[in-house]
């Protein structure tokens, strides 16, 4: 069985209902995976966008999501629950930051990876570390990874 993600939110390479958006009411989608490989201690879950005009944006960092979780719900707590840590993106904020483009500078891909890890907690990636840090620290413990592309434009 392939390591997938979904969300019931918005299909493979389509558009991110504007609810999710800077221009909605700036929830993170719900999202669920199935297929982690054998030897997957817990996951870690990262949103950036390629396309912003300073280079990638980075929206949302998620980590030491237990092993046992199939996804995460619509509009996730940023203080987070059972353990999950979020990192500050790139709105200076801690949790999920919605895609909020320029006016007219065309479609946007967000890029929502979920890593599959082989240890129960990420090493300490800092006091209040950026989505860049936790991807600097869940490197050397990926086992899988899968990702789903959602588009949006203002």
């Amino acid at each position: 069985m392939p390591f997938l993600i979904t969300s019931a939110a918005f299909a493979p390479n389509k558009e991110i209902p504007r609810h999710y958006t800077c221009d909605g009411m700036d929830v993170s989608p719900p999202l669920n995976w199935s297929g982690a490989p054998r030897g997957t201690r817990s996951f870690a879950l990262v949103c950036s966008d390629p396309d912003a005009p300073s280079g990638t944006f980075q929206h949302w960092a998620a980590w030491d999501i237990p092993a046992d979780y199939s996804g995460l719900p619509e509009d996730f707590p940023k203080e987070g629950r059972d353990g999950i840590r979020q990192a500050v993106n790139d709105f200076g904020r801690v949790g999920f930051g919605g895609p909020c483009p320029p006016q007219n500078h065309g479609i946007h891909h967000y890029h929502f990876r979920l890593y599959a890890l082989d240890v129960d907690m990420l090493p300490n990636p800092g006091k209040s570390p950026s989505c860049r840090d936790v991807e600097r620290a869940l490197r050397p413990h990926v086992l899988a990874e899968a990702e789903v592309v959602g588009l949006y434009q203002r």
